[in-house]
């Protein structure tokens, strides 16, 4: 008698999120938050304050930009130099409007990519430095997208291998009772 078994292995595949997250607090990275790098892994510079300026970009802003204004505040009209400015210790927000509180770090990071007191060079490599970093995030969440993709097609395949299988074994059993009706009647 004839014996036919056909099986294979059936893999699952669990969904990742394309998101990249921070290693430290398991939150999304995007592209405008400023990241730091530990070994392989990418990370908040601050967790609690992930848009907050890089240390090198405070270093510029102290160093360069003390005496003067850096960031204008649209909801009151008023300018502040970067001793002037007010944090929120408790909250995730940094560089605050004393007067009405509102978030002005975007504010001043962008003077600090144009202060025309930065020597030319730290300013450029500034800029440099920030877009290698958004650069890098960029990439990553591509990379992540792209693994979706992967993930998706495999299991796509894999249902379709599932199905196959199905029909492969029901068509087996039929074989196996057609031998069996034959082998009967000789």
């Amino acid at each position: 008698m004839w014996s036919i078994w056909i099986d294979a292995p059936i893999a699952c595949a669990t969904l990742v999120s394309p998101m990249l997250r921070c290693h430290r607090c398991k939150q999304p990275i995007t592209v405008d938050d400023t990241v730091s790098l530990d070994g392989e892994r990418i990370g908040h510079l601050d967790c609690r304050r992930p848009r907050d300026l890089s240390y090198d970009e405070r270093a510029l802003l102290f160093k360069y930009c003390l005496g003067h204004v850096v960031a204008v505040c649209e909801t009151c009209g008023r300018g502040f130099n970067p001793q002037e400015l007010a944090w929120d210790l408790l909250g995730k927000r940094t560089y605050l409007c004393p007067r009405c509180r509102v978030e002005l770090t975007e504010t001043v990071r962008a003077h600090l990519y144009a202060c025309a007191l930065l020597p030319s060079e730290v300013r450029l490599r500034a800029r440099e430095v920030r877009e290698a970093a958004q650069k890098l995030v960029k990439q990553s969440l591509e990379i992540g997208a792209r693994a979706d993709v992967l993930l998706r097609e495999a299991e796509a395949a894999i249902a379709t291998q599932s199905e196959l299988l199905s029909e492969v074994r029901a068509a087996a059993a039929a074989l196996r009772e057609t031998m069996q009706w034959l082998a009967s009647r000789e």
